[in-house]
């Protein structure tokens, strides 16, 4: 059967309004006439129904009417490339392929949708960041026996002491040392790293407003801690992910980005065409970090570089998109910066308006971040904004937008998605800190930079998907060359990577 054939009905389907099982659409392309069964599963479909069942499909099958019938609709076979296999032939299933929807499992957490609190006010911004301080530093306070600032500025010159704290201020010396001031609730405290440290070259991975302990020697006056060994909350070493108990297989994408002029769709379209082959039978779930569409006001002159003007028209296409994916895989989707949704972390998922707009494949629509687990396995979700942050204040070797995952290491290593407050990336004062890390992830999934890099940090799977858009005028203005196309597909069961690409 070409791939064309599913391609080519779940298409017809979704401008009829409709989507379909992935059976049910093997079942209506290996039909003798697919149009006209086709014309006759929509026709008798249950009143207020969005989704072609097997049974429905088959049903209709077997009720076809006898006598002259056009025999069968030759099609052509479209191109698709993938990192392993380039396809320029008819793709041949044998029989039909159905995903185990009765075994799929999701469950999320840490989803600020619904729970926001805060209104922006001085004490807001107090509680969130002495909530983080005390996540932080928890994790921290097993590792070292640390005093409180008041503590250690009490005890005599010449004492070993530690600290924890968050990092208020960083700047060199004249002779080329580090001063890091750390505060905890009690105060602040001047801690100086020496260049000749060993563990010297971490100063460059510090941030603003992160937590980290530190050990050392006070000074003779007490008034400085002389710094010997600094730690962050970090993934231990001895980390083991978990991983489902059957094959099962997920789609990590992002940044679609409808409405852009530069939206892939055939790309996409060859996408969700593979999504229907027997190729593809393993994978269940997908999960979309963010960026549905393109937005509206995003950077200057977005408005020349798009197709569709209207935040809502660009939702609306997004789900005729969203169609074409398997009726039965299982989609989970945060917002990202680009999203009609606030631009402060974290944000909460879609209104009720957009989520109507959406709701043809009854997606999981949950906040940004959000912990989902699925199989077992649990996915940090986040979008990815502070990964600008992150990029802009390391050294290249340490962060890049050629290597993304890299930038990722780092927040894992400080637990905390968004650790510098004030810069490019935007927080909102919540009755709790949702942006720390608190439970470690067995993958971590992110987008926004348009660049796709994977790697494992811990054994933590560390994967940032790419994008579905292709270059705009403003990325070359600032020299991005996004990767477009792109879809990683893990195993759920080994935490192995196979990377499509559909371009």
């Amino acid at each position: 059967m070409p791939l064309e054939t599913p391609a080519r009905i779940v298409r017809e389907l979704t401008s009829r309004g409709y989507n379909a099982d992935r059976e049910a659409v093997t079942l209506l392309a290996n039909a003798e006439d697919p149009d006209s069964a086709l014309d006759r599963a929509v026709e008798s479909a249950p009143e207020h129904a969005l989704k072609l069942s097997v049974e429905h499909v088959r049903d209709v099958l077997d009720t076809t009417p006898t006598g002259n019938q056009n025999p069968s609709v030759s099609t052509g076979a479209e191109t698709m490339k993938s990192s392993t296999t380039t396809v320029t032939t008819p793709v041949e299933t044998e029989g039909s392929v159905s995903r185990n929807e009765a075994r799929q499992s999701v469950d999320i957490e840490g989803d600020v949708t619904g729970q926001s609190t805060g209104t922006g006010e001085y004490k807001d911004f107090v509680t969130v960041f002495r909530d983080r301080f005390q996540q932080l530093s928890g994790q921290l306070r097993g590792r070292v026996n640390a005093r409180p600032t008041n503590a250690v500025a009490s005890m005599p010159g010449g004492s070993d002491a530690a600290i924890v704290g968050m990092i208020s201020d960083i700047r060199s010396t004249a002779s080329g040392h580090w001063l890091v001031e750390l505060e905890d609730t009690n105060g602040t405290f001047p801690c100086l790293i020496m260049k000749d440290k060993e563990f010297a070259s971490l100063v460059n991975e510090l941030l603003l407003d992160e937590t980290i302990a530190v050990e050392g020697t006070l000074s003779s006056d007490a008034g400085i801690l002389f710094v010997d060994s600094l730690h962050f909350p970090d993934v231990p070493r001895t980390y083991k992910p978990s991983t489902a108990d059957r094959h099962v297989q997920a789609a990590l994408i992002s940044d679609v980005h409808v409405g852009s002029q530069e939206f892939m769709a055939e790309a996409w379209s060859r996408f969700t065409s593979w999504l229907h082959t027997e190729e593809a039978e393993h994978i269940e779930y997908l999960l979309i970090a963010g960026d549905m569409v393109e937005g509206v006001g995003i950077y200057p002159n977005q408005d020349e570089e798009l197709d569709i003007i209207d935040i809502f028209e660009q939702y609306e296409k997004f789900s005729e998109y969203l169609k074409e994916v398997p009726g039965d895989m299982e989609i989970v989707m945060i917002p990202g910066n680009h999203d009609a949704v606030r631009l402060a972390e974290p944000q909460p998922g879609f209104d009720e308006e957009l989520r109507d707009i959406m709701d043809v494949h009854d997606a999981r629509i949950t906040g940004n971040p959000s912990m989902v687990t699925i199989e077992g396995v649990s996915v940090l979700m986040y979008h990815g904004v502070s990964l600008d942050e992150v990029i802009a204040e390391m050294p290249e070797e340490k962060a890049s937008y050629e290597e993304p995952h890299k930038a990722m290491y780092q927040l894992l290593k400080k637990r905390h998605v968004a650790p510098q407050y004030g810069g490019h990336t935007r927080v909102a004062p919540e009755e709790k800190d949702y942006l720390v890390i608190d439970e470690v992830p067995d993958i971590f999934h992110t987008g926004h930079v348009h660049k796709l890099g994977f790697g494992k940090y811990h054994n933590v799977l560390a994967m940032n998907s790419g994008c579905w858009q292709s270059q705009t005028d403003f990325q070359k203005s600032v020299n991005i060359n996004p990767d477009s196309g792109f879809a990683p597909i893990v195993d759920l069961d080994t935490l192995d990577v196979t990377v499509r690409k559909f371009t």
